[in-house]
């Protein structure tokens, strides 16, 4: 009986220390990007590959204290360049500018993914590389970066939630910043 209980109180123990797998929540496309994409009349466009630079600024998954976090997009385990093309091409496509069979293609590498349920502040801090190819010639070519800052928790269950959730609102923030630039919306043209 007594082997049982101490199996029991070591696999629990095991549970709890190695932690947990989430998925991330699925890209909400941001309003405000798909008002700026519909108002400054860029063409129609279609999305290109994404890709990752391996690296340990780019974990996949990224680690949320005990647990990790997963893309929910690019197949069996997921990759965060799935998600950035997965926000890319809905933004465009409720916008009214996707169309795969246009000459104008959007596509980039994922540079910097990392995110941090911290007790106190969270922050999550995304970088990637845009290219806009029209018939194959590269009309834009840039690094985006973005850093977020928001309330963290001290109670893992509060602030591993709430730092996936923010992972989206930190690439929202960084579709932000490629359609605030006039360069890339005229190559889009």
């Amino acid at each position: 009986m007594g082997r049982i209980v101490t199996s029991l109180a070591l696999a629990a123990l095991g549970f709890a220390v190695s932690g947990c797998s989430m998925v991330a929540p699925a890209y909400s496309p941001s309003v405000d990007n798909i008002q700026t994409l519909r108002t400054s009349g860029p063409g129609p466009a279609r999305v290109g590959t994404f890709t990752t630079t391996p690296g340990p600024a780019t974990p996949n998954p990224i680690q949320l204290r005990a647990n990790t976090l997963r893309s929910p997009y690019g197949g069996t385990g997921g990759t965060f360049s799935a998600y950035l093309s997965e926000a890319v091409t809905r933004e465009l496509a409720m916008a009214g500018r996707l169309s795969p069979t246009s000459d104008v293609e959007v596509s980039g590498t994922l540079l910097r993914n990392e995110l941090d349920a911290a007790i106190g502040t969270g922050t999550g801090d995304i970088s990637a590389r845009f290219v806009v190819r029209k018939a194959g010639t590269v009309r834009y070519d840039q690094v985006k970066s973005v850093h977020r800052e928001w309330e963290s928790s001290f109670a893992g269950a509060v602030a591993i939630p709430k730092a996936a959730t923010e992972y989206g609102y930190t690439v929202q923030a960084l579709l932000a910043l490629l359609y605030a630039d006039a360069a890339f919306l005229d190559a889009l043209k």
